[in-house]
């Protein structure tokens, strides 16, 4: 009887044990289980912050309506534009983001835009998928450099007098409410003041890049439009820094522009 107790005890102790090779195959199991796993909950993190982007511009949408609707119809004017050769801004009476997205440390300057008062977030001008840092203004890396505070530019078709442009909300007709962009994800390595500038299609720059538009987003870039709806663009060609005024060379780069250049203002109207 003792004999078969201590074999039962030993059968025990073998079936709660487990070989090396039964520990390599689940360990096999679990690495394959995550490397399917983990592109699926990279792509749900990627859409969690694009729709988080696009509740942004919604809120910036509704900003802006709300300012026409308090100022006789009249549209913020979108003139901080800052001259890169000397290094001062052009215009910056009034405007909607003061500032230049690069080195501002504080949301101070977005405090003072004229959209404040109907935007008292100031997280609002951040895409959450922009985890870009402030810099020195000499552009050198910032210690302990806290994130900026804006993503987002205006389109130069918003109340800007360097560009074509509509100064009164129920003026916008060409293009029509639905096809015109307002705001847009502006490349952090190029965004600077808050005017987002596209070269009119029948300019001597008509093939070269202004702004870059961001492609943080799987190579897209979100869009509100002056009716208040958000897009997401999918870009044909890849968005990066040093495409900064440079000429649209590749076919699918110059698509893209082009399709941009169709949801903006073309023509001057003085009144």
């Amino acid at each position: 009887m003792v004999g078969f107790a201590t074999d039962q005890a030993q059968q025990r102790d073998q079936r709660h044990g487990f070989t090396l090779i039964e520990l390599l195959v689940v360990i096999a199991i679990i690495a394959i289980l995550a490397g399917m796993l983990l592109p699926s909950l990279s792509r749900a993190k990627r859409e969690a912050l694009t729709t988080s982007c696009r509740s942004n511009q919604k809120q910036l949408s509704l900003s802006l309506h709300l300012y026409a609707t308090d100022h006789n119809d009249f549209l913020p004017l979108n003139n901080y534009v800052y001259d890169v050769t000397t290094k001062t801004p052009i215009f910056q009476n009034n405007s909607w983001a003061p500032g230049l997205a690069p080195y501002d440390r504080t949301p101070t300057n977005l405090q003072t835009g004229v959209l404040h008062p109907y935007l008292r977030s100031t997280a609002i001008y951040l895409c959450p998928a922009d985890q870009s840092k402030v810099r020195n203004e000499d552009d050198t890396p910032m210690a302990n450099a806290p994130r900026r505070t804006r993503s987002y530019n205006l389109s130069q078709t918003i109340h800007c007098t360097a560009a074509p442009h509509f100064k009164k909300f129920t003026l916008i007709r060409d293009p029509a409410p639905s096809d015109l962009f307002t705001f847009i994800d502006t490349h952090e390595g190029t965004i600077l003041d808050s005017v987002f500038g596209t070269p009119l299609p029948d300019s001597e720059y008509a093939d070269r890049w202004f702004d870059i538009p961001a492609s943080r987003h799987g190579q897209a870039a979100n869009l509100a439009f002056a009716d208040g709806h958000v897009e997401k663009w999918k870009w044909k060609h890849p968005k990066t820094a040093d495409q900064f005024f440079s000429l649209a060379t590749d076919p699918n780069d110059r698509l893209d522009l082009r399709r941009l250049q169709e949801r903006i203002k073309l023509e001057w109207e003085w009144f």
